[in-house]
């Protein structure tokens, strides 16, 4: 992101520009500078949260699907490193895609699809996680960074235009002490100083300063000629091959005229002694007339981009109102619908309505899915119809008066689509009430049609007794395991242990017990599985937020519900056929909650024609196995062909050779093999005891352990790169 070659050339071909402070330091002479009596507030540091998200997700494991406790953490250490210095952090985060900036996001997520194959094929010959050259962000991180900042206290932000738009004006207007991020943009706007990211050390409270006045010195220019550079040399709004022909021109022109100058950077010499030369400053259009008129309407339009609210442009330039987002969804809608998704959106409270509700629009980024799997179904097609009920929810699905009806155009990335278009997609109707009532209704039979509309989204009316009976993150898990166990065709009951094996475990265990989680390999279908997990529970919290918020949007994130390396673990587990006892670690009461999970997961399989088989897997570490080969029975011998996979039969065996009762009459009280009781899940108790006896906090009073000085995000990674075409790895805004 940013423009083209300026990182490069300001970090080596004008070091002077690049200024090494300490933010204590900083902080201390922006009070000092900005003194407004015994009241002045703390010094506020704008903080872009696309841009840090590789800074922040430091965890060593990083293609399970996440460690998201672990994550946790990492941000309470940021957050808290800044209160110390007496610093308040403002996050945001990237609400929307403009239209001007699609060709280069669907550029980005092309590419990152071609790294997600090669962690593929590494995972498969290697069976190990690569190393930190491949590295993938974990699925749905920039969603779930938002809540988690929030759960914080952290004020965080949600942009309705491009964010750095929205970052600069904020930090602006609010006469912040810098930005906090890794984009050249905002070097280019005529804001507040700009700080690296890259080459924060929180040890010290240190980074870069890109300092803008510098810039200028060296390149002999105005700030106010700096859009007009950032657009010859191409940025998001201005292709780098459209002003080609102008820079050999210009490079040209400046080779004749310093014919001794180095080669390092002349490019861009080149093009700000253009702009001086050829006084564009101040003849604006006429400078450029040697340009096609479509060019210089773009170079017009990548200047404006710049420009924030009470700023002037170089030269008259036809339109410069203030941006705002356009409303395409207004005639379907009240204004009070649309102005609680936009309000709530920009507080982030909310995830995907808005982008529904106001331009009909949707994206999502790379997941990590194998394109050479052809049992695996990719998760945008795994979630399309609880999105179609999502929709109808928000939109109206029957034509107007002129005969039209919404549509939702959505961007999803997976292997095989080409995204040369959005996939157009209808709301499918759903009986439900009024979506005011929904999301402004206080009474008590609200509160229900909340929730029933929210089961109704999965199709899993019939869990409404659950609802009362389960604490919210653990109905979380409920619901998404059996929806993707009904539209997955290939999952098997191994599979549906994993799940709530992990699921359950992770409740009772700190990051610090999940640090010493191990496997033996890396199974490249697990890592999809665990992706497809998290995917799903972004989709959890859309259709909580249509929905009304049924659920505490807490009770709904990873960090309650999800372990990667965890889950890894009990896959290769159940896939080993190691017993139920072994799963859930030896707890009693966790085999007892995890055997009634799966009996209502089952049992609506089995009602809805669904039928689950056992299909334990033999994976071998560094080698590709077809796995349609390798099915065996539980208990057969390694190497030898076992019989047909068997299929489940609610009527079950239990460990001890009795037959189970069946789902619709399964009874929470149960036995054990040994005879021992268990309790049923209604008075189930998150105070319980390991394997050894040892107590594990309830979540609500669960206080993270200190395990000492954490290493710098940058002891992790490798030495980074410094050319200026090395590959750099990006994360779309959802």
């Amino acid at each position: 992101m940013g423009v083209k070659g300026l990182q490069y050339f300001m970090e080596k071909c004008c070091p002077e520009t690049c200024v090494m402070v300490d933010f204590r330091e900083m902080a201390r002479q922006h009070v000092n500078s900005h003194q407004q009596g015994s009241s002045t507030p703390l010094p506020t540091l704008v903080v872009d949260g696309m841009a840090c998200l590789r800074h922040w997700y430091s965890c060593q494991a990083w293609v399970y699907g996440g460690q998201w406790k672990e994550y946790m953490h990492c941000l309470k250490e940021f957050v808290g490193a800044f209160m110390t210095a007496g610093i308040r952090l403002v996050f945001f985060f990237d609400g929307v895609v403009e239209e001007e900036k699609r060709a280069e996001w669907v550029n980005r997520r092309l590419k990152v699809n071609e790294e997600v194959a090669r962690v593929f094929h590494y995972l498969k010959y290697h069976g190990q996680q690569p190393g930190r050259e491949l590295f993938c962000l974990p699925s749905g991180l920039a969603t779930f960074s938002r809540f988690a900042l929030k759960s914080l206290g952290q004020e965080t932000w949600c942009s309705v235009l491009e964010a750095d738009y929205e970052i600069a004006s904020f930090a602006l207007r609010h006469n912040c002490m810098g930005i906090l991020g890794q984009d050249t943009d905002f070097i280019i706007y005529d804001s507040v100083p700009y700080l690296s990211v890259a080459q924060l050390r929180l040890d010290t409270m240190t980074t870069v300063l890109f300092s803008t006045d510098k810039l200028c010195h060296a390149l002999q220019l105005q700030k106010s000629e700096l859009p007009l550079l950032a657009c010859l040399l191409g940025n998001d709004v201005v292709p780098e091959q459209r002003m080609q022909r102008l820079r050999c021109d210009a490079l040209a022109a400046y080779r004749r005229k310093y014919p001794q100058s180095p080669p390092q950077g002349e490019k861009i010499y080149a093009v700000a002694d253009f702009i001086s030369s050829n006084k564009l400053s101040r003849e604006g259009a006429h400078g450029v007339s040697c340009l096609p008129l479509t060019d210089r309407e773009v170079l017009e339009k990548g200047v404006q981009y710049y420009l924030l609210p009470g700023q002037q442009p170089l030269w008259d330039i036809s339109d410069t109102s203030p941006r705002s987002p356009v409303c395409l969804m207004k005639s379907y809608l009240s204004p009070d619908i649309l102005q609680a998704a936009k309000e709530k959106h920009m507080r982030a409270e909310c995830f995907m309505v808005y982008n529904v509700l106001y331009d009909g629009v949707v994206e999502c980024s790379n997941t990590l899915e194998d394109r050479e799997d052809a049992e695996l179904t990719p998760q945008a097609i795994v979630y399309q119809s609880c999105r179609e009920r999502i929709y109808g929810i928000l939109l109206p699905t029957n034509p107007d008066s002129s005969g039209q009806a919404p549509t939702v155009r959505e961007w999803f990335v997976f292997p095989g689509n080409p995204l040369k278009d959005p996939k157009v997609v209808s709301p499918l109707p759903l009986n439900h009430s009024d979506l005011k009532r929904l999301w402004f209704g206080k009474d008590s039979e609200t509160k229900c049609l909340r929730i029933s509309t929210f089961l109704a989204i999965f199709e899993l009316d019939e869990f409404s007794v659950e609802h009362d009976r389960l604490d919210g993150s653990l109905m979380a898990v409920l619901c998404l395991v059996t929806y993707i166990a009904m539209q997955v065709g290939h999952l098997s009951l191994e599979d549906i242990d994993a799940y709530l094996s992990q699921a359950i475990c992770v409740r009772y265990k700190s990051y610090t017990e999940l640090l010493h989680t191990r496997v033996s390999h890396v199974e490249p279908r697990a890592v999809q599985l665990g992706s497809l997990f998290v995917r799903g529970l972004t989709h959890l919290v859309a259709a909580n937020s249509a929905c009304g918020c049924p659920f505490p949007m807490e009770q709904l994130m990873p960090w309650n519900t999800f372990d990667g390396l965890l889950f890894h673990s009990k896959y290769l587990l159940a896939h080993s056929g190691r017993p139920q006892e072994e799963l859930l670690e030896g707890n009693a009461s966790w085999v007892s909650l995890f055997r009634f999970l799966r009996e209502l997961v089952l049992g609506i399989c089995s009602r809805r024609g669904q039928t689950i088989q056992s299909r334990p897997r033999i994976t071998h570490p560094g080698k590709h196995v077809d796995h349609s080969e390798q099915w065996r029975e539980r208990g057969a011998p390694s190497g030898q062909p076992g019989p047909s996979p068997h299929r489940y039969r609610p009527q079950t065996r239990s460990p001890s050779g009795q037959h189970g009762p069946s789902p619709q009459h399964y009874r929470p009280q149960t036995r054990s093999p040994s005879g021992q009781h268990f309790p049923s899940p209604q008075h189930y108790r998150p105070q319980t005891r390991s394997p050894s006896g040892q107590h594990f906090p309830s979540p609500q009073h669960y206080r993270p352990q200190s395990r000492g000085p954490r290493a710098q995000a940058h002891e992790h990674n490798r030495p980074r790169s410094t050319h200026p075409n090395r590959r750099r790895y990006h994360l779309a805004p959802r």
